[in-house]
C-alpha cells in the first residue's frame, strides 16, 4: 500500500481531497529503485483544470513508455491545502508515489496562461526548491518550462533552469539521455545545462545577458556562454500521425473541466487571424490520418470508460477528412450512449447537420466567434468571415431548431472606433432578427443571443505584437459603450451582454510582452499574497498594483505604447519559422484593412515551409 503524503485528518478537512491522493485508473506506477530518472510533470493550477490538459497527458504517456523514466503528476494545491502545507511544513508531493517533488530529477511546468505565474512560484516554494535558478544546487531538480507562454519566457527567466521551445515529442528523449549520462559523471549542474543548451529547442536563461537603453527598451540580448546558440529554433513534429498519443489517458476521480476522450485531429491553423498567437506558433498545419483517429477513438473509449469524445483542433472545419471522421463517430458510437463534442467548427450546412445528429437541440447552444462587430474590423484582424456568412449560418441553425446562440467578440483591437464598438450590439440584434423572420409556428420559443467580449491582448509572434493596449478604465468604458448600444436594440429582450475583467487583461498584457524586469513584479506580487490570479474569487488587483509600485516597474511602458518597426523584442531570439518580416507585413496590411487569404487558398510566404511539411507541402510532392 502507498503511504499518502497527507494524513486522514488533513484530507477530511480540505475541499475535494481526491485532488491529492492519486491512484486513478491508468495512472502509472513504477518501482522508484528501477528507474534512472524521475520527472514531476506540473500544471500550475488545480487538479480539475490540469487533468483536462491534453499536452500533459501526451508527455506523461511518452515519458512513461521509457523503462528508465517514471513521470508523475503534480498540481497547485488549492488555497485551503496551501495554508495547511505551510503551517505544517509539508513539502509538495507528486500524486503517483506521494514522494516530495524536491527528490525528483526534473520538475517540468507547462505554462499555458500568464495569470498562473504566481502559482509557479507557489509550486517552487512548497517544493522547497529555491525560487531563483542561480541559487539551486546539484541536489535540486532541474526546473524546465514549456507551453505557449514559453514563447516569451523572459518574465520567468530567473525562475527556470531551462525552457523547451516547441512541441515536446521531438527532443525530450535527447535531453533525458543527456541527463542520464551526466548523472553518473560527477560533472557540475552548470555543465549539464551547457550540454542541454546544445540541444536544439532548449533555452537556458542564465546563459544570456539582456542590456537596456535609457528609455527602457531592449538594447541587446546576447549569449554569455560558448554552448548557448544565438537563436533557439522551435521544435515541431512533422509526422503527427506517428507521434506518441496516450491510448490509456489517466481518468480523474472527480469531475474535471473536460471529462472526456480528446482526439487531436490536427495541429496548427490555416486561417491567419492577426491577433491569434496559436495560429502563428503552431504553423504549419499538420493533419492526423483519419484511419488512425478511428482506431484511437475505439481504444480510448474502451480504456477510460468516458461517455464523451471531443475533437481537438484550432479550426476543426479545416480538417480534410472531417466528414468521414464525424460520420464514423456517429455511426459507431451514437447508439452506445457516447456524446460527441465538436468545438471550433465553422457554422455551415454540414456542421449544423452533424450537430443536429449529436446534440439535443432544445438544450444546446451554438457558438460563433465573429471577434468584431463590423466588417471593417474583421478585415483588420483577417478573420475571413463576412456578415453574410454569420447571418446565413445563424439562419440555417434557427431553421434547424436551435434558438440559443453565443457570440464571441474582442474589444480594444487596433484601429477600433466607436462605430465598430456599436456594431457588436447591432450585429447581435441582426442575428436575433434573423430568428424572428421564421414563421411563428416554426419557431422553438424565444431566442436567446448571448454576446461576450474579451479585451484584446497583443501577443508575441503575432502581427499585433507591435500594437498598443489600453488602460483598464478605457476597456471598461468601451464595454459600457457596447452595453448602452445593446439597450437601444429592437430585440434587446432576446440579447444578453457580458465582458471580461479589464484589470486581469492589463496584467496579462504586461506579462505577455514583458522582459526580465517583469519577473521582479511577479515575485513581489507572490510575496504580497497573490495566488490563483485567474480565479475571480482569489484575484487581488490592489496587491498587484502595490507590487508594481514596490518594484518601480511601469505598466504603461509595456502596455500603452506602440512599438517601433525596428524595436528589439525580448522574444526575438526565438525562431518559430514564421518570419518577423511576414508578421510586420501583416501588421501593415491590418492598418490598411487588407485581407490575406488562408494557407490553402494561397501561400503567403510566412516562412513555416522551412519545416518541410504540413499544409505548405500538400499536393506538391
Amino acid at each position: 500500500m502507498r503511504k499518502l503524503a497527507l494524513s486522514d485528518e488533513i484530507l477530511l478537512n480540505i475541499e475535494k481531497p481526491a485532488r491529492y491522493i492519486g491512484g486513478e485508473v491508468n495512472s502509472v506506477m513504477k518501482d522508484r529503485d528501477k528507474v534512472d530518472i524521475r520527472f514531476a510533470m506540473c500544471f500550475p493550477d488545480v487538479y480539475e483544470i490540469g487533468m483536462s490538459h491534453l499536452g500533459i497527458q501526451i508527455l506523461y504517456d511518452m515519458f512513461n513508455r521509457r523503462d528508465d523514466v517514471w513521470c508523475e503528476r503534480v498540481y497547485s494545491p488549492w488555497v485551503d491545502l496551501d495554508k495547511v502545507m505551510r503551517e505544517k511544513k509539508i513539502p509538495l508531493f507528486a500524486l503517483e508515489s506521494q514522494d516530495p517533488v524536491k527528490d525528483f530529477d526534473f520538475l517540468g511546468i507547462t505554462i499555458q496562461f500568464e495569470m498562473c505565474y504566481t502559482n509557479i512560484l507557489q509550486i517552487l516554494e512548497l517544493s522547497h526548491i529555491p525560487l531563483h535558478a542561480a541559487e539551486r544546487t546539484d541536489s535540486d531538480p532541474i526546473v524546465i518550462g514549456g507551453g505557449p507562454c514559453a514563447y516569451n519566457p523572459e518574465p520567468l527567466a530567473e525562475f527556470f533552469d531551462l525552457f523547451y521551445i516547441g512541441e515536446g515529442e521531438t527532443v525530450y528523449d535527447e535531453l533525458l539521455d543527456a541527463y542520464k549520462e551526466w548523472k553518473g559523471s560527477g560533472k557540475s549542474r552548470k555543465e549539464f545545462l551547457e550540454r542541454a543548451a546544445e540541444i536544439e529547442g532548449l533555452y537556458v536563461p542564465q546563459f544570456y545577458d539582456a542590456a537596456y537603453r535609457e528609455d527602457g527598451t531592449l538594447l541587446s540580448f546576447t549569449p554569455n556562454n560558448a554552448h548557448a546558440p544565438e537563436k533557439i529554433k522551435k521544435q515541431a513534429v512533422m509526422e503527427v500521425t506517428d507521434s506518441p498519443y496516450p491510448m490509456k489517458p489517466v481518468v480523474p476521480f472527480i469531475k474535471a473541466t473536460q471529462d472526456r476522450v480528446v482526439l487531436e485531429i490536427q495541429r496548427g491553423c490555416i486561417r491567419g487571424c492577426r491577433f491569434c498567437q496559436a495560429g502563428m506558433i503552431y504553423r504549419p498545419t499538420r493533419e492526423r490520418n483519419v484511419e488512425k483517429l478511428k482506431e484511437y477513438a475505439r481504444t480510448m473509449l474502451k480504456t477510460t470508460g468516458h461517455e464523451e469524445i471531443s475533437l481537438s483542433s484550432l479550426s476543426s472545419s479545416d480538417y480534410s477528412d472531417l466528414k468521414e471522421l464525424v460520420t464514423f463517430l456517429i455511426d459507431e458510437f451514437k447508439d452506445k450512449g457516447i456524446n460527441i463534442s465538436l468545438p471550433s467548427l465553422r457554422i455551415d450546412a454540414f456542421s449544423l447537420d452533424v450537430m443536429s445528429r449529436v446534440q439535443d437541440i432544445r438544450k444546446s447552444s451554438l457558438t460563433f466567434a465573429p471577434e468584431a462587430g463590423s466588417q471593417r474590423m474583421r478585415d483588420v484582424i483577417n478573420k475571413g468571415l463576412t456578415e453574410e456568412d454569420i447571418l446565413e449560418g445563424a439562419g440555417q441553425a434557427f431553421e434547424g431548431g436551435w434558438n440559443k446562440v453565443k457570440l464571441y467578440f474582442m474589444l480594444g483591437l487596433p484601429t477600433e472606433t466607436e462605430e465598430d464598438m456599436g456594431e457588436i450590439a447591432r450585429l447581435s440584434d441582426r442575428v436575433a432578427r434573423r430568428y424572428y423572420e421564421i414563421p411563428k409556428e416554426q419557431r422553438n420559443g424565444k431566442c436567446q443571443i448571448t454576446a461576450s467580449s474579451a479585451f484584446f491582448v497583443p501577443k508575441p509572434f503575432t502581427p499585433f505584437q507591435w500594437a498598443s493596449m489600453l488602460s483598464a478604465e478605457e476597456y471598461t468604458r468601451r464595454a459600457s459603450v457596447v452595453k448602452e448600444e445593446f439597450q437601444a436594440q429592437l430585440n434587446r429582450k432576446s440579447l444578453k451582454y457580458n465582458w471580461h475583467d479589464a484589470q486581469t487583461t492589463v496584467l496579462e498584457g504586461v506579462m505577455a510582452r514583458g522582459d526580465r524586469k517583469v519577473g521582479r513584479v511577479v515575485e513581489e506580487a507572490y510575496r504580497l499574497g497573490c495566488l490563483f490570479d485567474s480565479w475571480t474569487e482569489c484575484f487581488r488587483n490592489d496587491l498587484w498594483m502595490q507590487a508594481f509600485e514596490n518594484t518601480g516597474v511601469d505598466i504603461d511602458f509595456y502596455n500603452l505604447r506602440q512599438r517601433g518597426d525596428d524595436e528589439l523584442f525580448p522574444w526575438d531570439f526565438i525562431d518559430i519559422g514564421v518570419s518577423r518580416r511576414f508578421l510586420r507585413r501583416e501588421w501593415e496590411k491590418a492598418m490598411k484593412g487588407e485581407v490575406t487569404p488562408n494557407c490553402r487558398m494561397q501561400c503567403s510566404g510566412c516562412g513555416a515551409a522551412s519545416f518541410g511539411g504540413g499544409v505548405c507541402y500538400e499536393g506538391k510532392n
